[in-house]
């Protein structure tokens, strides 16, 4: 994105970025209590005033950010956390609401599009997935799919819709279209 933070984009016909966006829809579906963070380098949204969460370890990708966060999770006794990306321009908060209700007993519950598991679109056990990742990390592979294959990822089901909302910005292009 030429070094642009993704979060800081416009919705699409919005005066909000995508990470305001985001954090409106997560409010509308979880109540205004629901703890928000943000995970890793987060200059680009100062603004914002939420607690950031350093990448534990730093250095390694998204792996880091996602062992940070349950960290996070864990210290502060939630049970199970959200992780989101923050450049998804249509998600909705009925689709955030059941990502947060359905399947309770599942380890993890990832949203798939296009037949590819969104780790960066899930629930996550704490107390599961925070092994899962650590495991992981020990045998040196990066990949967030891997923590997936760890534990009893379960799929969200999505109507086709869904899946439309859950298109995120990963190129210019994306953006235009």
């Amino acid at each position: 994105m030429g070094g642009v933070a993704k979060g800081a984009l416009k919705a699409p016909g919005s005066e909000q970025t995508l990470l305001e966006r985001l954090i409106g829809e997560v409010r509308a579906a979880l109540g205004s209590n629901i703890p928000l963070v943000l995970v890793g380098d987060a200059t680009a949204y100062s603004s914002s005033r939420l607690p950031v969460i350093a990448d534990d370890p730093a250095g390694i990708g998204p792996l880091g950010g996602l062992s940070g966060f349950l960290r996070h999770a864990h210290e502060t006794g939630a049970s199970h956390a959200i992780a989101l990306a923050c450049d998804l321009p249509r998600i909705e908060a009925a689709l955030l609401l059941r990502l947060s209700r359905e399947e309770p007993a599942a380890e993890a519950l990832v949203a798939e599009l296009r037949g590819v598991r969104n780790p960066l679109i899930a629930r996550y056990e704490v107390a599961r997935a925070q092994p899962a990742v650590n495991g992981v990390m020990e045998t040196g592979r990066r990949a967030l799919q891997a923590v997936l294959d760890a534990l009893d990822a379960r799929l969200l089901s999505l109507t086709p819709e869904e899946e439309q909302s859950l298109v995120d910005w990963d190129t210019p292009e994306d953006v235009a279209g």
